[in-house]
This record gives structure tokens, C-alpha cells and sequence, in this order.
């Protein structure tokens, strides 16, 4: 199976993928609830296209000032609260869409759960001599 690297869209590097990106980054309990490598992967794919539905929404419904070379209309739309605030509901809709659906029900963890943390922080302790 190839990496989850080469599979990804490649509207990451896009606008709306690096609003998605910023957004996610910014709730960290979004990432509890697609924790999951198949769940991240469906999570993103669906959140750039519904992202990206609102912001061309967004764009036809709010008089943004001509392009002038300081923002992207983007960053322009993203400014205004209630903006910002459309695109967050949907990203935690489609976070709860995710997780709710029972394909990714067995899905391991995407990182070591708590009781692995814990044995390696015991051992970074011993290792390091403090107690």
C-alpha cells in the first residue's frame, strides 16, 4: 500500500488546503475524533471539498474588495467572524460524520496510545536518571 503521503490530494497545497490544515491545527479535539489514519485521510478528502464548497459560497455572497496584492480573497473571507466560524461548523460536521461511521470502527490509533506513553516516559526518566 502506498503511503498516506502520496495519496493525499493535492489541494493541500492549495488555499483550501492550508485553511483546512490551519483550521485543524487550531482543535486539537478534532484530531481525537479522526485519529485514525483511513479516518484522516477520509476527514481531509471531504473537508476540502465541502471547504471549499462554502468558501466559493462565501466568495458570491459577501462584497469582498478588488484583489489589491495584500490577501488572498481567502484570507479575506477568512478575517470576518462568522466566516471563519461557517468554516469550522464545517469541519466539526464533517469530523462528526467521520467518526460516527462504522467502516472506520476497528481502525487503530493514529499514534501510541496513553499506556504507551506512559511506559516511555518511565523509560526516558531511567534512562535519563530522573525520578
Amino acid at each position: 500500500m502506498a503511503s498516506l503521503d502520496d495519496i493525499w490530494l493535492p489541494l493541500v497545497d492549495e488555499p483550501i488546503g492550508g485553511i483546512v490544515a490551519r483550521l485543524e491545527a487550531e482543535d486539537p479535539e478534532l484530531q481525537r475524533r479522526v485519529g485514525s489514519p483511513r479516518r484522516l485521510l477520509a476527514f481531509r478528502t471531504f473537508a476540502y471539498i465541502r471547504i471549499g464548497i462554502v468558501l466559493g459560497q462565501l466568495l458570491f455572497e459577501d462584497e469582498i474588495e478588488p484583489y489589491d496584492g495584500s490577501d488572498a480573497w481567502v484570507e479575506t473571507l477568512l478575517a470576518n467572524p462568522a466566516h471563519r466560524r461557517a468554516l469550522v461548523s464545517e469541519l466539526d460536521t464533517t469530523a462528526e460524520e467521520i467518526a460516527a461511521d462504522p467502516r472506520y470502527a476497528d481502525d487503530e490509533p493514529l499514534g501510541p496510545d496513553e499506556g504507551a506513553r506512559r511506559r516511555f516516559r518511565e523509560f526516558a526518566r531511567k534512562k535519563l536518571g530522573r525520578t
